[in-house]
């Protein structure tokens, strides 16, 4: 196995459910020494959170966002438990936590306590809406920073009502963000509170929405899967039933779809800007296509004029598709099938050697040995 690039980094994971653990998954994916500590009476949530697997019951959540970490059980109340603590923070890089505001400081942990003691330590703050300001204290959750981070504003049919992500798209967009800046920290050399929120996580994804509020004051409507600015964009039934993905975002793809509508040469769809202004015409046009088409064939032809699209695929689709064989993007780690990496290092590669462990299976040596 090559040398991995986050080979050396120790990292503790004192957080829960999905953010914070996904943080530090992804740098014990590209070999930090992650252990998760959790509560005696309680443990992580997460493990009883959702899906089981039949064979022995346990999460697949757990096994899949807590996998090459190594675990342990501290009550940080308890003094012989703290002192464990304190030891691996000693020898630490990384704390990533996700306790509301104010609770790590009234445990007697405070920022500034565990700088004292290891001066090149990143503590990695995961809440809902930040260290400071006036909702700092609320709980947070990826559905409140959806509604509330202008997600589900924009998102639901045309004239319907908001919708909300059918996943928890918060919490995974704010484990990279949070992995990101934890890394961008501990590459500062400089020991310091990295302080990451759902809210502002989600907010990113949006681009210049802001901007286009506060510059041209307009708000993006609810248009089902279709954008304000590429036409025609969205998911497309077929004769079979089944649906194809298709996206113009750049005018060549455009033109060369208009072509296969019967618009080729006609200046009202050249630009942007016409195709927008000629949305119901274009869009009626593509339904009319894709539904006098299997969708192979509507996928085939669209190939063949060099256009971005694509098949819709569930889970079943996804299990059996070829690219997705071919690129690893799911493993089975100990009989347990999840994604493989996010990413692939040509130098460094990454690596899962195990999934989430059960509770207090590395306790004992920990607690002896620390870090070692």
């Amino acid at each position: 196995m090559a040398h991995q690039a986050l080979s050396g980094l120790r990292v503790i994971d004192l957080s829960t459910v999905l953010a914070g653990p996904n943080c530090a998954r992804y740098l014990a994916d590209f070999g930090a020494d992650v252990i998760k500590s959790e509560r005696p009476d309680t443990g992580d949530s997460l493990r009883n959170m959702a899906w089981r697997d039949p064979a022995d019951g346990e999460g697949l959540w757990w096994r899949f966002v807590n996998r090459n970490k190594r675990t342990v059980d501290l009550d940080l109340k308890d003094e012989a438990d703290r002192e464990v603590f304190l030891r691996l923070v000693d020898g630490a890089d990384v704390l990533v936590e996700n306790l509301r505001p104010g609770i790590l400081e009234r445990l007697g942990f405070a920022p500034d306590v565990l700088l004292a003691r290891n001066k090149k330590l990143v503590i990695t703050r995961v809440t809902g809406f930040g260290q400071t300001g006036p909702y700092a204290s609320r709980p947070g959750f990826a559905t409140i920073a959806e509604a509330m981070g202008g997600v589900a504003a924009i998102s639901g049919p045309a004239g319907g009502d908001p919708m909300m992500p059918a996943f928890a798209l918060t919490d995974e967009v704010t484990g990279l963000a949070a992995a990101f800046a934890t890394l961008v920290a501990v590459h500062s050399g400089e020991g310091q509170v990295v302080d990451v929120s759902l809210l502002e996580s989600i907010f990113h994804l949006l681009g210049p929405l802001i901007s286009v509020w506060l510059t041209r004051g307009e708000l993006q409507e609810r248009m089902g899967s279709g954008i304000p600015y590429t036409v025609p964009r969205g998911a497309y039934r077929c004769s079979d039933g089944r649906f194809i993905g298709l996206s113009t975002s750049s005018d060549s793809v455009a033109q060369r779809v208009m072509g296969l509508l019967g618009f080729a040469g006609d200046e009202k769809f050249a630009t942007f800007g016409g195709r927008v202004e000629h949305r119901e015409e274009i869009e009626s046009a593509m339904s009319a296509w894709c539904a006098a088409r299997t969708q192979e064939q509507a996928l085939r032809e669209l190939s063949d004029a060099d256009a971005a699209a694509g098949p819709i695929m569930d889970m079943a689709d996804i299990a059996a598709d070829p690219h997705y064989a071919a690129r690893e993007a799911i493993i089975s780690v100990e009989g347990t099938p999840m994604q493989g990496l996010i990413a692939k290092l040509s130098g460094t590669p990454g690596e899962v050697k195990w999934r989430g462990r059960a509770r207090d299976a590395d306790g004992e040596h920990i607690r002896n040995n620390g870090w070692d």
